[in-house]
């Protein structure tokens, strides 16, 4: 059952793929703060790379100015989402989090089973708002789409 409103996000470590890739407990990426986790089936694949990414990353400015914190998920290796980082121009402030073994994913409740298409487990596109830890928006993207948890909606999803 995915994770709803009200919900306090899972505490968990993960690992935190910025200037450098350090592990960190999901509770302390999100505790005393507002923040916008976005969470994608994969680095490199197509609409991730061409659509949901470079949305967050032209839009960051107006997210920070808002005091939010914007945080990107998959369930990739450090390795795989640095490079994606590094080859996407990702500027530090928006936190990439690879969940290697889908942990922080399955958590959520936001798995996907991508097997059909041999791509294993992965993670829903979603985009997630939290204040202080506790989710305050949702949005679950249908399968194949990307409308509800681009950059352009969660900012008019959240006023502006």
């Amino acid at each position: 059952m995915p994770i709803e409103t009200g919900d306090v996000v899972p505490d968990l470590p993960i690992q935190v793929v910025a200037n450098e890739t350090r592990s960190c407990q999901t509770g302390a990426l999100f505790a005393q703060r507002k923040a916008l986790l976005f969470g994608v089936p994969g680095a490199f694949t197509p609409t991730c790379s061409n659509d949901h990414l470079p949305g967050y990353i032209a839009r960051l400015p107006q997210f920070l100015a808002r005091g939010i914190r914007v945080m990107c998920l998959a369930v990739n290796d450090a390795y795989v989402m640095k490079a994606w980082a590094a080859a996407q121009h990702v500027p530090p402030e928006l936190l990439m989090l690879a969940d290697g073994n889908a942990s922080f994913t399955r958590a959520l409740g936001l798995e996907l089973d991508g097997s059909a298409y041999g791509m294993g487990l992965r993670a829903r596109r979603f985009a997630l708002y939290a204040e202080n830890g506790v989710v305050r928006q949702l949005h679950l993207e249908a399968p194949g789409e990307l409308r509800v948890s681009s950059a352009e909606a969660m900012l008019a999803a959240l006023g502006g």
